[in-house]
């Protein structure tokens, strides 16, 4: 069963930390360029980053540029999203995807 699975996601403070997992199964990572993407309440789905699996070059949207980290570990078969310095604007739902399988997405809330 190909699946992917979000976690990581939490509530922490303004100017906080975390870093979201995203875990496949079923099938492996090492072939596919991995995109992260969020979505807040009332808002569309936002493409936030993505990875290559061929040379490992990174996309990242202006507003999380300098914050953000996208990684792999294809040994892990996970893909990463290091976060720092949040702001209460990065509140969403955050979900990874090969751009046909999504995951079901982990909560990252910002707030003091």
């Amino acid at each position: 069963q190909v699946q992917l699975v979000e976690s990581g996601g939490g509530l922490v403070q303004p100017g906080g930390s975390l870093r979201l997992s995203c875990a496949a199964s079923g099938f492996t990572l090492d072939y596919f360029a991995i995109g992260w993407f969020r979505q807040a309440p009332g808002k569309e789905r936002e493409g936030v980053s993505c990875i290559s699996n061929s040379d490992g070059s990174t996309y990242y949207v202006d507003s999380v540029k300098g914050r953000f980290t996208i990684s792999r570990d294809n040994a892990k078969n996970t893909v990463y999203l290091q976060m720092n310095r949040l702001k209460p604007e990065d509140t969403a739902v955050y979900y990874c995807t090969t751009g046909r399988a999504w995951g079901q997405g982990t909560q990252v809330t910002v707030s003091s």
